[in-house]
């Protein structure tokens, strides 16, 4: 797909995502579901209300009525569509920073679209084949204001809130400045969880941290977690659909190692799990011991989404899925990314024993990361010619699923674009942090290398 990445379509807004542009993706959206109506939500960003503005133009000028449900997290809105049976656009950048902004596009069922209804939705958009209704045909706005209550409520419903609220724990919470600061706060102490805060006023500028929950971003709650002696720091991303932790040390947890100890609760022989093609040895340890299989896809929640409504159409049973960012689904509960959900699980773990405990048996690999910047196509291609070239000479097993993974028994290596941002990704785990780290610098060394001209 050209538009349309791995989790949608992002860029810096009023350049690239301009409001032409959004108007375009909703006239073609809105031409191919052919709907009544459609629900319309957006994040905290100073540009999604303009953003949103261009979408229900585009949507009512193809014939849709629009329900507005305002700054709702992502799984919100999937609540929403699913409860109602309308097809929904989220205004969202979801952990990309400030100064973007982006478009996702979710089915009536709240699960959002597939690849292949993302492909005649993008050759709509390509064509410029929208079907445009007569003037007393256009559709009309609904404004509703009980999105975010109906949300936290069947929410609260799916989770067992009596083991969750008998742990007494305490929650230090970082929505960072983002959806989730409108609903998280009120989940936790409803699960009966005293909490405390940090960045949890909704802002666009996000003044407090990026939108990404990585360590590098959260030092206050690590700080937060050892000030308030809380038992587990959550964070989320601008959309709240992603969850990472801290433990009860004020120590971060890596999201691989959250999603194994999730994994392991869940998973039965004869069960799969999902993950993307840069998983961590730890779900791949987790799924071998319950005797379950392990299906990998191209990264990105698109590619994962699809692969689970592949595999249960065919009779399997699919208990968990996700990435190590924090990305994780529990496709017997909706088929989304929940990041309140994730960590109100992650809580039911925490009734038996503190979380550096529930964490300890899933911290024996570290995985290492480092983006690689492009500016042109040619330099794009200089670095995954690189790559390849690095590839060839590798004594490993390599998987060409999604970039160029390397797997040499022990440890592992994984170069590939970013379906969001002009950047080459790399990734690489082992037991021992030197190896990961020797692995990082080869595949960053030949990728500067190469498009520096050295």
């Amino acid at each position: 797909m050209e538009i349309f990445g791995s989790s949608g379509v992002r860029g810096v807004a009023n350049e690239y995502l301009n409001p032409e542009f959004v108007c375009n993706i909703a006239q073609a959206a809105g031409s191919v579901w052919d709907a009544d109506a459609v629900a319309l939500a957006r994040d905290t960003r100073t540009t999604g209300e303009m953003l949103g503005n261009a979408a229900a133009s585009g949507l009512a000028s193809v014939g849709s009525d629009v329900h507005r449900l305002g700054v709702v997290p992502t799984p919100g809105l999937q609540a929403y569509c699913e409860r109602v049976g309308v097809p929904g656009v989220m205004i969202t950048a979801s952990h990309n920073p400030p100064q973007y902004n982006g478009v996702k596009l979710v089915g009536a069922d709240g699960i959002e679209l597939s690849r292949g209804t993302l492909e005649r939705v993008e050759e709509r958009l390509l064509a410029e084949d929208f079907a445009a209704v007569a003037w007393n045909e256009t559709g009309r706005e609904e404004r509703i204001d009980d999105a975010r209550d109906r949300y936290v409520e069947q929410l609260l419903a799916a989770v067992d809130r009596e083991r969750i609220a008998a742990a007494d724990l305490t929650v230090a919470l970082d929505p960072g400045h983002g959806a989730g600061a409108l609903t998280s706060p009120r989940i936790f102490r409803e699960l009966g969880c005293e909490v405390v805060t940090v960045n949890a006023q909704p802002d666009g500028h996000f003044p407090g941290r990026d939108p990404e929950p990585v360590a590098e971003n959260l030092a206050d709650l690590g700080r937060l977690v050892r000030a308030a002696d809380a038992d587990v720091g959550i964070a989320h991303d601008g959309d709240a659909d992603r969850a990472i932790f801290f433990d009860e040390n004020g120590e971060f947890i890596e999201g691989d190692g959250a999603l194994a100890a999730l994994a392991a609760a869940e998973l039965d022989a004869g069960d799969t799990a999902v993950s993307a093609v840069n998983v961590s040895q730890r779900l791949v340890d987790v799924a071998d011991r319950a005797g379950a299989a392990l299906s990998l896809t191209a990264i990105g929640s698109t590619n994962i989404i699809t692969r689970i409504r592949d595999l249960q159409a065919d009779g399997e049973s699919v208990p968990v899925a996700g990435e190590g960012n924090g990305g994780i689904l529990f496709p017997d509960y909706r088929i989304t990314r929940d990041g309140a959900y994730t960590a109100a699980r992650f809580l039911e773990l925490l009734a038996a024993k503190p979380a550096s405990e529930v964490i300890a048996p899933y911290d024996d690999y570290q995985l290492l990361r480092t983006d690689v910047k492009y500016q042109t196509d040619d330099e794009r291609r200089r670095l995954l010619d690189a790559v390849e070239a690095v590839a060839r000479e590798a004594d490993a097993t390599l998987d060409t699923t999604d970039g160029y993974r390397l797997d040499y028994g022990d440890s592992w290596v994984l170069a590939r674009p970013s379906g969001t941002e002009p950047v080459i990704r790399v990734y690489a785990e082992s037991q021992d942090p030197a190896r990961s780290a020797d692995l990082v610098e080869r595949m960053h060394e030949a990728m500067v290398a190469a498009r520096d001209g050295d």
